[in-house]
């Protein structure tokens, strides 16, 4: 028996790229129900995928939500946008907070509506999709970054509230994807059903942290390095 046989998943932004890969992917490893949801939910899925409508950014929708799939025994947090940004651009201070409102306080809304489920059923995964970004600054990348740095910490501290509840929480890093996110980016990127396929047997392994490629390794590994000198 696999797994996720006994999960019901919910996976939000899963219209397309990653958040479509791992609707499919469950589906494939015997998910009891999954459930993909997006602003505008595309129709039809794949069979034995379940449509859900769903702005992470719109708290009353999402608790209303939370409500009528309260069978949901998993919730994969993949829901995000990107947006470049300087500190010189005159809508930096609203590119950073749009960000904010999606990556951070969508994936906090999600996470707080749908845990008192996962606790009721006496178990419960949540997986967070971050990024390498988590932990890279360069120029451009300001707002996505800084959207990603505080959704780990977000990540982090749910972990460490539901550590007595037998709540796993999971971070999920990985480098560049190929998704509409990234279309423009010229370089090499991660096919988005690897990915999911990875985090998958990962969480169900039981593990908390999960770097799916190099970019991410060796993104954590240049975050504890010191600070040279001005």
């Amino acid at each position: 028996m696999s797994y996720y046989s006994d999960h019901r998943v919910l996976v939000t932004g899963a219209n397309r790229g990653l958040g479509a890969a791992f609707a499919s992917a469950l589906v494939e490893l015997g998910a009891s129900k999954v459930y993909a949801a997006a602003r505008n939910p595309r129709a039809p899925q794949p069979a034995g995928v379940t449509p859900v409508r769903l702005d992470v950014t719109d708290r009353g929708q999402v608790v209303t939500l939370a409500r009528e799939l309260s069978d949901v025994t998993m919730v994969i947090n993949n829901a995000g946008i990107h947006r470049r940004a300087t500190l010189f651009d005159d809508d930096a201070i609203e590119v950073v907070d749009s960000m904010l409102r999606t990556n951070l306080l969508g994936m906090l809304a999600v996470t707080a509506a749908f845990t008192p489920a996962l606790i009721a059923h006496g178990s419960g995964v949540i997986a967070n999709v971050l990024s390498a970004g988590s932990w890279l600054a360069g120029p451009g990348n300001m707002a996505y970054a800084v959207s990603k740095a505080a959704a780990l910490s977000l990540t982090n501290n749910t972990r460490a509230e539901l550590a007595s509840q037998r709540v796993q929480v999971t971070a999920i890093h990985a480098g560049f994807i190929d998704t509409d996110m990234m279309a423009d980016f010229p370089g090499a990127k991660l096919d988005p059903r690897s990915v999911a396929d990875a985090a998958l047997a990962a969480i169900a392994a039981g593990e908390q942290e999960i770097l799916v490629d190099e970019m991410s390794r060796a993104a954590k590994a240049a975050s504890i390095a010191p600070v040279p000198r001005f």
